[in-house]
């Protein structure tokens, strides 16, 4: 859940990976409360400490919709110190918590960590295990909090049992608060890799997660290219999705033979991705990361085009276009080939001439995440039985239509 406005760093075996991608190939390596007008699903969120003054305003309007906040506040040091990012002892978060409490909301702060060496290096040492658990329990009894949120990101999978131990300990010295676990999703091996390694090696023990974590968000975002069957099933238009509805059911449906339905929350993104495309003859090739983006900077985007956004068979909208100052603008008076989605005429224009001059250009291409998109995750979580959803992220530039789909 790496987000602020730079670009996610690839994830651990088994989710999804990749900032730069060439010829298609990843470059690797309790109750619910019944709130949804949808589906009887607990409503939760993330709010970013980059940007928590307009998410502690949207999470407010919201407060009778949801179920759970997580303020996303805590850093790591490389020695398991804690960080307070969001600066949890301000007044509009002190604010926050009495409106919480007042409406009976849970507020969960993330302690996340990112940096695989550091978590091995701590979380090894009993010694420093131990004083990392301690900083943890010290701040949830201080801050009165509910529980913590562990989303620890980019592990070796020689730290899997050293992860276990960790989470083991940390929900006993906690007692009756609650520990949940931002788990990255697990893309089936099958779609990740050409040939499965044998062994397979993951850096989390699902198992021991399942015995551990009090709750668990699957962080079902940041698919990219890391699914190597979809990426196959789906060309033909450009393809880089934040979360496309197969990848995550096929996610879902992995983690459940390991995890009890009704600890899982379905994670949702509420923002998006923009790629440079490099368009050769006959196929989109290559990906070039260029931002992440919130929902009404991307309709600003299709506005300044003049593009009608469409939506991809995967569930997200899309649009694509050649940016001013592209040495490639002139090709939007090429004609649009006929049967081509919305979204996407930008891209076949750049394919048409790529493929007829036999020479290279770049198109962008962006898919998002809107209110259209949770409404389907919102169902695929009912059809599952999960106890709800979390959405990363609520910073008051999510797509204000998602939360007419909660009473």
């Amino acid at each position: 859940m790496i987000m602020q406005t730079h670009v996610n760093t690839a994830r651990t075996l088994g989710c999804a990976m990749a900032v730069v991608m060439v010829g298609g190939l990843v470059l690797l390596g309790g109750t619910p409360s019944a709130r949804a007008a949808t589906s009887d699903v607990e409503v939760s969120g993330w709010i970013p400490w980059w940007q928590d003054t307009m998410g502690l305003k949207s999470a407010t309007k919201q407060i009778k919709k949801l179920d759970t906040v997580y303020p996303f506040s805590f850093e790591v040091t490389p020695d398991g110190k804690l960080v307070d990012k969001a600066n949890m002892s301000e007044k509009q978060w002190r604010d926050f918590m009495k409106l919480a409490d007042k409406h009976d909301v849970e507020v969960i702060p993330s302690v996340m960590w990112f940096d695989g060496e550091q978590i091995d290096n701590v979380l090894g040492n009993r010694k420093s295990r131990n004083a990392h658990i301690k900083a943890i329990v010290s701040m949830v009894e201080k801050g009165k909090y509910d529980g913590v949120n562990i989303d620890y990101e980019g592990k070796k999978t020689d730290t899997i049992d050293d992860f276990s131990k960790f989470l083991e300990e940390l929900n006993k010295k906690l007692g009756r608060k609650l520990v949940t676990c931002a788990i990255e999703a697990r893309t089936p091996p099958e779609d990740l890799f050409v040939t499965v390694p044998n062994p397979l090696k993951y850096a989390n023990d699902y198992d021991e997660i399942a015995r551990h974590c009090d709750r668990i968000e699957l962080m079902t975002y940041d698919q990219q290219r890391a699914d190597l069957t979809l990426n196959k099933k789906r060309q033909g238009v450009p393809y880089a999705p934040v979360a496309d509805d197969e990848w995550v059911e096929k996610v879902v449906e992995l983690a459940l033979k390991d995890f009890d339905e009704k600890k899982v929350l379905l994670g949702i993104p509420t923002y998006g991705r923009a790629w440079d495309v490099t368009v050769a003859p006959d196929w989109y090739r290559d990906y070039t990361s260029v931002a992440a983006l919130n929902h009404p900077r991307l309709l600003e985007l299709a506005k300044e085009y003049d593009i009608e956004e469409g939506r991809t068979v995967g569930g997200e909208a899309v649009i694509t276009y050649f940016p001013k100052g592209s040495p490639y603008e002139l090709l939007r008076a090429l004609p649009v080939p006929k049967g081509t989605p919305k979204g996407f005429e930008s891209a076949a224009q750049a394919l048409t001439y790529a493929t007829m001059s036999g020479q290279e250009v770049s198109v962008r291409f962006a898919s998002y995440s809107d209110a259209t998109t949770a409404k389907r995750r919102i169902e695929m979580a009912e059809k599952y039985g999960l106890r709800g959803v979390a959405f990363f992220k609520i910073d008051g530039e999510e797509d204000q239509k998602i939360w007419s789909l909660f009473k």
